[in-house]
């Protein structure tokens, strides 16, 4: 089996681990090795954290996460990315908009020298 292939098994069933659907029986549990738990790190381009959050927080989380049928780990991912993806808009946009107003200073002074 291909690595790009294995790679998307675990990103397809991630879920399905973390609902339960495809089992949680302790007796049939094995860790993998640290090796392998590395290499599907990186290749998904994850890194674990630890991170304290209210419990009322993740609570709220999970309960959402049933709404939009996610774990709530992969909520708190979406929301993060989604949060990131806005800020820098908005510093794009702040940019832009300071360039804009920098050209339009620009040709105020050449109308006011050539009047």
């Amino acid at each position: 089996m291909t690595k790009k292939k294995l790679m998307s098994q675990f990103v397809d069933s991630s879920e399905d681990w973390e609902n339960g659907d495809l089992g949680q029986s302790p007796e049939h549990a094995v860790l993998a090795p640290s090796q392998l738990a590395t290499e599907i790190d990186d290749a998904l381009g994850m890194q674990m954290i630890s991170i304290r959050l209210n419990k009322d927080l993740i609570e709220s989380l999970k309960l959402l996460g049933i709404k939009h049928e996610l774990g709530y780990q992969t909520l708190i991912r979406e929301v993060l990315n989604r949060f990131v993806d806005g800020e820098y808009k908005m510093i794009a946009q702040d940019a832009l908009e300071k360039q804009k107003n920098q050209k339009i200073r620009a040709e105020n002074k050449k109308l006011a020298k050539a009047a």
